[in-house]
């Protein structure tokens, strides 16, 4: 049984063109704000049909120029369409990240792709700081 497992070779994993609500990522940058209002998710139809600010205006006016290297403090910014495949430089509260933005980002904020916070990575327990660590040698 287990030389036959090894002999089938394996499909490689295909990977199909990502869709989102049944529209592929190039119809979706061809629509316009308004006819992209029905397929986006609750919050971020709000945040768009509530206005975006000036500097999110900018922001896409940047985008949609062309434009090299961009970066934002913007956090709260929704990921339109025609942002995939661009990378943006997001403040993270300290340094900018880099970030290449996915055909599956779409619709999500630029936050959530540049983390606040660092990764707690405790070491082991110091001297005394337990009652059976009394009693370890120190070399």
């Amino acid at each position: 049984m287990a030389a036959q497992r090894k002999t089938q070779k394996r499909m490689p994993r295909r990977r199909e063109e990502f869709t989102y609500r049944g529209y592929k990522i190039d119809e979706l940058k061809a629509l316009g704000l308004t006819q992209l209002l029905p397929i986006m998710p609750a919050r971020a139809r709000r945040k768009v049909v509530r206005g975006l600010s000036r500097g999110e205006e900018t922001l896409l006016e940047k985008i949609r120029d062309g434009n090299q290297k961009i970066r934002t403090h913007l956090r709260d910014m929704i990921v339109m369409p025609e942002m995939v495949g661009r990378v943006i430089e997001i403040y993270n509260g300290k340094e900018f990240v880099k970030v290449e933005f996915q055909p599956e980002s779409v619709f999500h904020y630029l936050g959530e792709f540049a983390i606040t916070r660092k990764r707690v990575a405790h070491g082991s327990a110091g001297i005394g700081a337990t009652r059976s660590s009394k009693y370890v040698p120190l070399k």
